[in-house]
């Protein structure tokens, strides 16, 4: 029996065959999981021969009486959906970036029974950061939708432990770049330097190995873009 047969067989023994009638003529929950397995076949990074990696953010978007049948069961659904992937991803020796997240979306432009998936890979992110360091901080790094504060004297990105921000992205080397931040007068300035990392770096596009950085400036290492974030200062304004 094939993993999406046993999805299948899951899926109706959770919602006693209600899920299955609902979805008689629209888009049937296997086909789903089918096309997220394919959007992991076809999205593979090569980490070594035996390891791969692979999205682990999902969206599947659905015409509005599509997404209308599917809101009564869209958490077991996801639920389904992502351990029948995780199975599928450890059959084929894929790693995810991250956590697997799975989100159903509405799509004006699709009619009744059709979909797409749409995919990405979003490292997971840790810092060292405590929540006094968060609340004082006039900038951030927004990473993969975490905030994370840049403060004086500022602070080491990279995959390894003994970085401050640590990046779960092979394309990270372990200690990749280091952002400096110095505040005086009120005034907040941050530069990025890349310490001799295996891929390097890009800034706003453009692959260079330091840089001074404003609110907006973008960093690019790896599959990981951080960007940016600078508050005024109440007395700036």
């Amino acid at each position: 029996m094939s993993v999406l047969q046993k999805f299948e067989q899951r899926l109706e023994a959770l919602v006693s065959g209600a899920f299955a009638r609902a979805f008689r003529s629209a888009v049937q929950p296997v086909e789903i999981a089918a096309a997220l397995q394919r959007e992991c076949d076809n999205n593979t990074q090569i980490l070594s021969r035996q390891r791969r990696m692979v999205p682990n953010d999902f969206h599947v978007e659905l015409s509005q009486p599509d997404m209308d049948r599917l809101s009564p069961y869209d958490s077991a659904l996801v639920k389904e959906l992502t351990g029948q992937l995780q199975e599928h991803a450890e059959k084929q020796s894929y790693v995810f970036a991250g956590p697997v997240t799975i989100a159903f979306d509405t799509a004006d432009d699709l009619t009744i029974g059709r979909f797409r998936v749409r995919s990405q890979a979003h490292a997971s992110v840790v810092s060292n950061a405590t929540i006094t360091q968060v609340r004082r901080a006039r900038a951030f790094l927004d990473v993969n939708g975490t905030r994370h504060p840049l403060q004086p004297p500022g602070l080491v990105v990279g995959r390894g432990t003994e970085a401050d921000l640590r990046i779960n992205d092979p394309g990270v080397s372990r200690r990749h770049v280091e952002f400096t931040v110095n505040e005086a007068g009120g005034r907040v300035t941050i530069t990025v330097q890349d310490l001799g990392s295996t891929n390097g770096m890009l800034v706003d596009g453009h692959r260079i190995t330091s840089a001074g950085l404003q609110d907006g400036s973008e960093v690019r290492i790896g599959r990981t873009t951080m960007t940016v974030r600078v508050e005024e200062d109440d007395a700036d304004v």
